[in-house]
């Protein structure tokens, strides 16, 4: 067993005091990851940052390296240094001190020879489906897993044709890939899932995670009839084509199937839970609502990760989770909305993506599907009953109260009423405000800390206003950035992730203001008008996040991390549960940024760090 049992302690770790406010001691399987040393070229020298860990003493303390030798006089806190003698012939060490003994160290890290990390791409050929449309590929969105156990993470990607399709519209479509690749361009292998699943936002979604605790990996995804993995092996009949004229595939078996991360090939498949069954069951009867797939990984007995599949969320909508053990794909729990009475109100309240936390502090994570969130069991927890929306945020963002908040925006006027946009208890489904949505049906929403006058974080949508997680309207105008967000810069609030712009918001002047243009690095934004990066997640460095994005002819991956200074010192947010298995859902449907435990914002009780000093 390579995977640590992390008890998570020192999320925030006082440089002063040497202590540490204590979260997740609650003993989950976590990644054992190394100490992901990135050094960056700037004007003025070289930026070093790398990873604390969730698994080391609040007290640990760092020794930072260049050729062999040390540049700083005392051991320090701080996870980044910037050295103004360092070259692009560097190699940077950093070395853990514990109880004043250095550790081990792996090999040095040359600086990158660009402001970002470039990862080559096996761009597949094109074709041309059955009624004449040709099509080429492009990358879509991806997530990260540990696939070899090195410690490192690699990147399972989506490879999307052209012609993908909504499930609201017909056609054909080209066969969905999905590649796994080192952060040296290093291909381990290509999925192909076949013609027999439909290429969309809606249809694949990629769980690639250390299910089994042996420190690798696994990818799990639906699959079907000609689905060929890793390895060249062709799931069940290579030869059937369920296909209708209209393109879509109402037909034929579904699978769920475990691949061995290290090398694609196919572990396990088991029936995919539920079958579609009598396709107008669902709401109509071509195809676009029996379709609406979702996918995570969720920590159902509070210790060991289980992975989360599911169909539907605008009428009936099913969830099965899955376990990999010794294995063995057993499935955990199913829930059907239509079961019996308790079941039924979740029914129309999913959302095109679901997030996972302990609503109810309880130590099992629990499923936010949508307006309704079901508890680790699998059983209903509660549902507001404003049905379907497209965005929702699960986090601590109020510091003033208890527990976690779901801030959700929602679709229909007839089922929301006056509470288009609103924050409710994650534990018990109480609206604590909300707005209009002004008859319209509220199609982007997001909720994170941009200004540090309100305790909390903010919240907005695409109808509406500015308002603070306390409830107090800050503003009848709302920001012109609703996308995504990222922690880029030195501070604890966190900024906009839109397209392929970082931006920081000026409360003073009501405007968000350039920090990164990925354009003029050639970076492209994925999903149109959803303008998402590939992913976005705290890969390595110090506890702020990277932002993956693809090139605009999808041969490269563009990998960008920060190189401003930050006083703060985080433990890495890969080792907070919940924000790592948000991450891992982040390639489903709508997808959406992950959030922490805990509130991560410029209300975080926090000391201060003393300014530090490169030793020449």
């Amino acid at each position: 067993m390579t995977s640590l049992t992390l008890l998570n302690r020192c999320l925030v770790c006082s440089l002063l005091l040497a202590s540490a406010v204590a979260a997740h001691a609650d003993g989950r399987q976590m990644e054992k990851l190394d100490r992901g040393t990135v050094a960056l070229a700037v004007p003025s020298g070289v930026f070093v940052s790398w990873r604390l860990l969730g698994s080391e003493p609040a007290g640990v303390q760092f020794n930072v390296y260049r050729d062999g030798k040390r540049l700083n006089r005392e051991p320090q806190a701080l996870t980044h240094l910037l050295d103004p003698q360092g070259r692009a012939d560097s190699l940077y060490t950093v070395r853990a001190v514990l109880d004043g003994r250095e550790q081990a160290a792996p090999a040095g890290t040359a600086p990158w020879p660009q402001p970002y990390l470039r990862v080559p791409l096996q761009k597949p050929e094109g074709g041309t489906t059955p009624d004449g449309v040709a099509y080429t590929y492009q990358m879509n969105d991806g997530a990260p897993a540990d696939l070899d156990g090195d410690g490192q993470y690699e990147l399972v990607v989506k490879w999307q044709p052209t012609n993908a399709k909504d499930n609201s519209q017909k056609g054909h479509t080209g066969n969905t890939l999905v590649d796994a690749y080192k952060l040296d361009g290093t291909r381990l292998w290509r999925i192909d899932l076949g013609r027999n699943i439909r290429a969309g936002a809606h249809y694949t979604h990629i769980v690639a995670y250390d299910l089994d605790g042996d420190g690798k990996a696994e990818v799990m995804m639906k699959t079907a009839d000609g689905t060929v993995d890793g390895q060249g092996k062709v799931i069940g009949d290579a030869k059937a084509d369920y296909r209708n004229e209209a393109g879509y595939v109402l037909a034929g078996p579904e699978f769920l199937t475990v691949f061995n991360g290290r090398t694609g090939a196919a572990m396990a498949t088991a029936d995919y839970t539920p079958p579609r069954g009598d396709v107008n069951a669902w709401g109509d009867g071509y195809g676009n609502r029996v379709d609406r797939f979702l996918a995570g990984v969720a920590y159902l007995d509070g210790q060991r990760p289980s992975a989360v599949f599911s169909r539907g969320y605008y009428t009936r909508a099913v969830i099965a989770a899955w376990d990999w053990r010794d294995g063995k794909l057993t499935q955990r729990w199913i829930f059907d909305s239509d079961s019996d009475a308790a079941s039924r109100p979740v029914a129309g309240q999913g959302a095109h993506w679901f997030s996972v936390a302990d609503v109810n502090g309880d130590g099992l994570d629990d499923i936010i599907y949508g307006a309704a969130t079901l508890s680790g069991t699998g059983k209903t927890l509660y549902s507001t009953g404003l049905c379907h929306g497209d965005a929702l945020h699960v986090s601590a963002f109020d510091p003033a109260r208890d527990g976690q908040q779901v801030f959700m925006v929602h679709e229909s006027p007839r089922c929301y009423g006056e509470q288009g946009l609103e924050m409710h208890d994650a534990a018990t489904g109480k609206i604590l405000w909300s707005m209009s949505g002004k008859n319209t049906d509220v199609g982007r929403g997001v909720c994170f800390d941009i200004d540090p006058a309100y305790p909390g974080a903010e919240c907005w949508g695409s109808v509406g206003g500015l308002m603070s997680a306390g409830g107090k309207l800050i503003s009848e105008q709302h920001p012109n950035r609703m996308n995504f967000a990222i922690w880029w810069d030195g501070d604890l609030l966190r900024e906009s992730l839109d397209h392929v712009a970082i931006d920081k918001w000026n409360p003073a002047a009501f405007k968000f203001e350039h920090l990164l243009n990925g354009k003029t690095f050639g970076a492209a934004s994925n999903n149109g008008t959803k303008g998402n990066p590939v992913l976005s997640a705290d890969l390595f460095g110090d506890w702020r996040e990277e932002v993956v994005w693809r090139n605009e002819d999808s041969t490269a991956l563009l990998v960008f991390s920060t190189a401003m200074p930050t006083e703060h010192r985080l433990v890495t947010l890969m080792h907070d549960p919940q924000y790592r298995v948000q991450v891992a859902a982040q390639n489903a449907g709508y997808n959406q940024p992950p959030h922490t435990s805990f509130h991560l914002g410029a209300a975080m009780k926090a000391p201060r760090y003393l300014p530090i000093k490169v030793t020449p």
